[in-house]
């Protein structure tokens, strides 16, 4: 049988469900781009990403997806040989790092083992050995989408700070925007990386550039080549509503919606609680199974998503099969070093209690189906933390400071 009843259940950290209402506003007739109504949606979506992104700087839109942002961070301020320092917090990180090669930069890659986030001790220290200044950037993934772990941003901009060290900060927010607290200018942020398929509850296509002074600075000596790239063009152009090339009109127009309900109607600082609510209540029924949380440090646990450890000599990846052939239900995979080793809850985007839910009722069914050694009543203890309406005390405030 392949045709399944009722709705698929997309679980995954991302892309994300998209709301009916952002897919009805992407339906809008197509429009001239340079033409008043354009004009006027383009300054409006402008104004509310500054908004979500808690910065007074430009904000760049790209037509790409968030490596094409990862891209355009690095060739509008740097150049040829240019030292970056890195942190392995897992298999984006990798891939940030992966394309810093391929640009012909000198990453030094700081190791991790893909359950903690980037420790703000150790990048002040290898700053501090830098004694000629020869590191020109710092790239910090924020929320590992392969491992449900976020780094302290806040925290790292110290280090840096207390290093006294002039690098760029660059950091990649891509399944954290409009999911869990971020300020660009507050924590010093020189260039932070986005995309539309998370958070921003739209589906894959659009990338941002959020860019301080400092980056902006940075690009007038970068000597790495970059055209489509290029933030001088798209930052003068947008200055009056316009793009110097042609953008995803129809996403922006579902933009702008997405953007309506997250600042106006749910206000940011709920969807952070909401957020961190889903967070928690996942990782109670996890612990009810018995399961391991990948992330291994609570102050930084994922709102966005969480990652389980699979028992020893069980397959994530016939676990996944089962899930969804009964239940279509769709789970995250385990990337690069965790390949058949984690699956991925994704609860992040247009989501409520009863998705969150009849997603976890589907994942315990399918321990039982599938024959992975648990302990039942994962559900019972998600529903008695969302019946109680409890709100997470931790969250934001434990990953800003």
């Amino acid at each position: 049988m392949t045709h399944h009843s009722g709705r698929h259940f997309l679980q995954i950290p991302g892309p994300t469900n998209v709301p009916e209402r952002v897919l009805r506003a992407i339906d809008h007739a197509t429009v001239d781009h340079r033409g008043p109504e354009f004009q006027e949606m383009s300054k409006e979506v402008l104004a509310g990403l500054k908004r979500v992104f808690k910065t007074k700087s430009p904000v760049v839109i790209f037509p790409a997806s968030g490596t094409g942002a990862w891209e355009a961070a690095l060739a509008n301020t740097l150049s040829p040989g240019d030292k970056v320092l890195m942190v392995e917090t897992g298999h984006f990180a990798t891939l940030w790092l992966n394309m810093a090669k391929r640009l012909g930069l000198d990453p030094d890659f700081i190791p991790g083992d893909w359950r903690h986030g980037a420790d703000p001790a150790t990048v002040e220290a290898r700053l501090a050995e830098d004694k000629g200044k020869t590191i020109k950037a710092v790239c910090v993934v924020h929320n590992e989408t392969s491992t449900g772990v976020v780094s302290r941003i806040g925290e790292v901009r110290k280090s840096i700070d207390r290093a006294k060290h002039p690098a760029l900060y660059m950091v990649d927010t891509i399944s954290s925007l409009a999911s869990i607290d971020y300020r660009h200018d507050e924590w010093g942020v020189d260039v932070t990386v986005a995309g539309s398929q998370k958070g921003l509850m739209l589906p894959p296509g659009l990338s941002f550039n959020a860019v301080s002074d400092k980056a902006l600075a940075a690009s007038k000596s970068a000597k790495l080549p970059r055209s489509y790239w290029n933030w001088e063009e798209m930052i003068a152009a947008n200055k009056d509503g316009w793009f110097p090339y042609t953008p995803a009109t129809n996403l922006l127009y579902g933009l702008r919606v997405a953007l309506k309900m997250l600042l106006e109607e749910e206000g940011l600082e709920h969807v952070f609680k909401r957020h961190d609510r889903h967070a928690e209540a996942t990782r109670r029924a996890v612990r009810a199974w018995g399961l391991e949380i990948l992330c291994a440090n609570p102050a930084e646990y994922s709102s966005s998503l969480t990652a389980v450890l699979m028992p020893a000599g069980h397959s994530e990846i016939a676990f996944r099969q089962v899930v969804l052939d009964h239940f279509n239900l769709s789970l995250g995979s385990g990337l690069t070093k965790l390949r058949d080793k984690v699956f991925r809850i994704g609860h992040l985007g247009d989501f409520n209690d009863l998705m969150l839910c009849g997603t976890l009722s589907g994942i315990e069914m399918g321990l039982e189906l599938a024959r992975v050694p648990h302990k039942k009543g994962g559900v019972d203890a998600a529903m008695d933390y969302l019946a109680r309406g409890e709100q997470v005390k931790s969250g934001a405030k434990a990953r800003a400071a």
